[in-house]
């Protein structure tokens, strides 16, 4: 299992990102949590199968339809969230 920290930037806050990035991460039963930061982006804690987290982080590139990705930035990541996924 793998954990990985992202930071996707853009028009993602008030256009159902979060709840739209839960639903992704229990299709590829990913544990974790996605939150609004107060500088207008979106963190997302993931961890599980590393073939999940690629194809999450493929996801959040384009977000769902009403949002605008600009960056998603990748990183490592050592928390151990509880089991499933859920926005904050």
């Amino acid at each position: 299992m793998a954990c990985a920290r992202f930071l996707v930037s853009g028009r993602v806050q008030g256009v159902f990102f979060r709840a739209s990035t839960r639903e992704q991460a229990a299709r590829l039963k990913l544990n974790g949590h996605a939150r609004n930061l107060d500088d207008g982006s979106v963190e997302v804690i993931a961890c599980g199968d590393h073939d999940a987290l690629a194809e999450l982080e493929r996801w959040l590139q384009r977000g769902p339809p009403s949002a605008h990705v600009v960056t998603v930035k990748r990183y490592p990541s050592s928390e151990t969230p509880e089991a499933g996924f859920r926005t904050l």
